[in-house]
């Protein structure tokens, strides 16, 4: 919520690193959300560093000498986190501070509906207030609110878990972080400044092997900067020398992707999932590919008609049925996929009808 002032602005905080395009974008927007005091709606896969970024904003808009509050709306039953962000009738909540500052809600998508509601009239009671006198402005306004969240707010508007209203409420100046996979340029800055968090006098890694820097550059990072931050982490506590090499990496950074899939976290939600597909399979194509739609397509195709066909217990009218397709046409798809097994298309009439 915007109370009109425009805060002096500093520079981001050194270990911010982001001197790739992506990040550039993301920092020119930080600026300008530091540059005033409306609501900021951060959104980002977990790891990408939205509660550095949050941090950030709040120390260029000139905000060190007042607190910066991050509350997990997951952590709390409905309860103490009512308590938490609206106080009780003898004590401020988070959201009234006496003190000002900034307060990150952080995990947005999962408050509570009747406390989404609450924030909302919070909110809304801020907006009334701008139209009156400066002392009504400023006894109202209190703490800056950064939301966050790891999902698609907006599919979580459309698919009825979070208000919509709310949602423009904080969707005031929207900023999504990139993950780590796509700002690859910042890597290796990235690795010399966690190694550099890790050092001591007695224990200093700051070479990187050539080798693993590859290998790291190779790597997709599912887990973004927060995995990264943890390997570099691990490497600097098994090294025996000032240099980062390949042997003090994970086995899924070197390309055991069974490893991989075992040991980092993957986004779940459905939007990520394909995005990640396509993204990866333009990668790896050629570069004068001309059967992308083939490539890309036909193996999610496979794949549907492998579960629909299980679901259906292989009867292949009823799997017809419910892609909505004709028998004839599911029939030659498996066939053309491999799938169709010798006297299946006998079979699955004959169970389908028994007479």
């Amino acid at each position: 919520m915007s109370n009109g002032r425009r805060p002096k602005i500093k520079e981001p905080m050194d270990d911010f690193i982001g001197s790739s395009p992506a990040m550039q974008h993301v920092l020119k927007l930080a600026r300008c959300a530091a540059e005033c005091s409306s609501n900021v709606l951060l959104q980002g896969e977990i790891g990408t560093g939205k509660q550095w970024l949050a941090k950030s904003i709040h120390r260029m808009g000139g905000q060190e000498l007042n607190s910066f509050y991050r509350i997990n709306c997951g952590a709390f039953d409905e309860n103490q986190l009512e308590i938490k962000l609206f106080g009780t009738s003898s004590q401020p909540g988070l959201m009234s501070s006496p003190n000002g500052g900034t307060l990150m809600l952080q995990d947005a998508n999962l408050l509570p509906n009747r406390l989404q509601a609450k924030l909302l009239e919070f909110l809304e009671e801020q907006v009334e207030g701008v139209s009156g006198s400066a002392a009504e402005v400023d006894d109202r306004v209190s703490v800056r609110l950064i939301a966050s969240s790891s999902f698609d707010m907006a599919k979580e508007v459309a698919e009825e878990r979070f208000r919509e209203d709310l949602f423009w409420r904080l969707n005031v100046l929207p900023i999504t972080l990139p993950p780590l996979r796509r700002r690859k340029e910042d890597l290796e800055e990235l690795i010399r400044c966690f190694l550099r968090i890790q050092n001591t006098e007695s224990r200093i890694v700051d070479k990187i092997h050539p080798d693993a820097l590859a290998a790291l550059k190779s790597y997709q990072w599912p887990g973004n900067l927060r995995e990264l931050q943890t390997y570099m982490e691990r490497a600097q506590a098994l090294a025996d020398s000032q240099e980062l090499t390949p042997e003090l990496l994970p086995t899924s950074v070197l390309g055991d992707r069974q490893a991989l899939d075992e040991a980092v976290f993957r986004p779940t939600d459905e939007k990520s999932l394909v995005y990640e597909f396509v993204y990866n399979r333009l990668r790896k194509a050629p570069g004068d590919s001309a059967d992308l739609h083939k490539q890309i397509v036909e193996p999610i195709e496979k794949e549907l008609l492998v579960q629909i066909l299980d679901l259906c217990n292989h009867v292949q009218k009823k799997a017809a049925d419910r892609l909505g397709i004709n028998r004839n046409t599911l029939y030659k798809k498996l066939k053309e996929y491999g799938l169709e097994k010798p006297n299946a298309k006998a079979t699955s009439i004959e169970a389908d009808d028994p007479s």
